[in-house]
């Protein structure tokens, strides 16, 4: 999905990748051990690797922030359908990644947006000539809860490593 997003995304796409990467190596390394995603950040959590930024609790934490952006992203295009692109990227940021990035991060996401492509091209290429408003209803309403999910254990785990 995210390679749809064009150049502006590319950091995003990155992020995505490279977290996922990182929890699916763990995984590979004893699927039965690891058969529930919060194992691995358990795991760490006991052997105190869990502060490390090269972590599965690390990329389980960026990873679920990455994907609350695209949630509220994929919001703003079904509530504000007069909104460009890049301003329902930016306003998806303001709400979900800035207060976790520094000046660097937030200044590079502003002229990255001047990137972001034409919005009627963006729908067209994820949903080619259907109507793709329900899906999208359909992924948010769906991904939602299990993000608030992630969000909990995070939370309730945050007193071993440091969540905020």
């Amino acid at each position: 999905m995210t390679d749809k997003f064009g150049p502006a995304m590319t950091l995003v796409k990155s992020d995505i990748g490279g977290n996922i990467t990182r929890l699916e190596t763990l995984y590979s390394s004893n699927p039965s051990r690891f058969n529930i995603l919060y194992s691995l950040v358990q795991v760490e959590i006991e052997s105190k690797t869990a502060k490390s930024s090269s972590s599965c609790t690390n990329g389980l934490l960026w990873l679920t922030r990455a994907m609350d952006f695209l949630v509220a992203l994929f919001q703003n295009l079904i509530e504000h359908k007069d909104w460009p692109m890049s301003q329902a990227c930016t306003d998806a940021y303001n709400k979900t990644l800035k207060k976790w990035h520094g000046w660097l991060a937030s200044s590079s996401f502003t002229v990255v947006m001047k990137l972001a492509p034409d919005r009627k091209k963006f729908i067209e290429v994820i949903g080619g000539t259907g109507d793709i408003n329900a899906d999208i209803e359909k992924f948010c309403t769906t991904f939602s809860p299990l993000l608030l999910e992630n969000h909990k254990f995070l939370v309730r785990s945050s007193h071993f490593w440091s969540y905020l």
